[in-house]
């Protein structure tokens, strides 16, 4: 009777166990199955909600919506552009669906886009640079020029501002604080600093600019030109931080560069001679810091020029420049961050413009010979 119920015993443990294994089984089953509509779910928004980003916002829209896309303008800022408009349901997408078409070179303008064009029509308009609203006049500010010459070769033969109002308007200190809070990563506290000329100069990008009103403010120009010299400038803003410098050291150094070189491989050059003097606490010595310092053009430089005592004269004063002392290019603000990896000190350039690189003063008077004479 005992070794019965043993066995009773044992095939009723083995009933449970399999009524366990039963219900496991049921269980496992049951939470596959709810994790599989789980993801079926999700895969269904998911695909709704990339489906409904990738239509027209509203297909039925003849509603012209204007937007400016600044020079130099990358794909996030003109994402996030399109996304505030309203034109495109999320920015993050139409990046996506951009890389993934491998477009790209989207042209700076002013375009006229409507809520029912498509993502493919949006970018073939912006790829293509058609613009819907022609400009009343441009205005083309070349690289190199200093606030003044801005002032005197473009404003005043171009608008109805003299260069006498521009100037006043780029110094104005209540002007110069607005700005900095409009554009916090771009002008800090460096363009206020005691030795600097003008809080501007550097910042007004050199380009052609569109103008779509009679009479633009000079607030506007400006902001323009502000506006293209950030969008030029945040593509470097990590390696920037990573560096510890700041946009203001950038169109420093850039500036020199710009009134120094002819061609980006000169530029490059020239860059790492600037960054070689600075490793061995060398003066920069270049002579269109000591013509900004004396504040009147100069074909040639004498040896007393050379002593003028200025904080902007690189002869008198070790590293850079407080500040910019020209508006520089998209090419020479690269060169800065590319330098050509040379061991050259010296360099100089004949009336021709050729550059001649040296590593010892010796070479560099032996091409002065050839090239300059006295």
């Amino acid at each position: 009777m005992e070794k019965q119920s043993k066995k009773d015993i044992m095939f009723d443990r083995m009933k449970e166990k399999k009524k366990e294994v039963r219900v496991v089984r049921r269980i496992v089953l049951i939470v596959a199955l709810v994790l599989l509509l789980i993801v079926a779910v999700a895969g269904w928004q998911a695909y709704s909600y990339v489906s409904e980003a990738l239509s027209p916002v509203d297909p039925d829209s003849e509603e012209v919506i204007n937007i400016d896309v600044p020079i130099g303008s990358n794909l996030d800022s003109i994402a996030a552009l399109l996304e505030d408009n309203e034109l495109i349901k999320d920015a993050r997408i139409y990046k996506y669906y951009v890389k993934f078409q491998n477009e790209s070179s989207f042209q700076a303008g002013s375009y006229g886009l409507t809520q029912s064009m498509t993502l493919d029509e949006i970018t073939e308009s912006l790829k293509t640079g058609k613009v819907y609203h022609e400009p009343l006049f441009t205005i083309n500010v070349p690289e190199g020029l200093t606030l003044v010459e801005i002032g005197e070769r473009v404003i005043e033969p171009n608008t109805d501002y003299t260069a006498e109002e521009f100037m006043a308007q780029v110094q104005d200190e209540a002007y110069i604080d607005e700005l900095m809070v409009k554009y916090p990563d771009l002008l800090t506290e460096e363009i206020k600093g005691e030795d600097v000329k003008f809080a501007l100069e550097g910042y007004l990008f050199p380009a052609t600019y569109s103008i779509y009103e009679e009479d633009p403010s000079l607030t506007l120009l400006i902001e323009q030109m502000l506006d293209a010299t950030k969008a030029n400038i945040e593509p470097y803003h990590a390696v920037l931080q990573e560096q510890e410098l700041t946009p203001h050291w950038l169109l420093t150094f850039a500036s020199l560069l710009e009134e120094e070189a002819t061609s980006m491989s000169d530029r490059q050059t020239i860059a790492s001679v600037f960054y070689n003097r600075l490793d061995v606490d060398m003066p920069l010595q270049t002579d269109p810091t000591v013509i900004y310092a004396m504040g009147e053009h100069k074909d040639r430089l004498f040896n007393s020029d050379y002593e003028y005592e200025d904080p902007y004269s690189t002869y008198t004063n070790q590293g850079l420049p407080p500040g910019p002392i020209a508006a520089s290019g998209a090419s020479s603000i690269e060169a800065v961050l590319n330098p050509n990896q040379t061991e050259y000190l010296f360099f100089l350039a004949d009336s021709e413009g050729n550059n001649y690189f040296s590593t010892t003063y010796e070479q560099h008077l032996k091409y002065r010979d050839e090239h300059i004479g006295n």
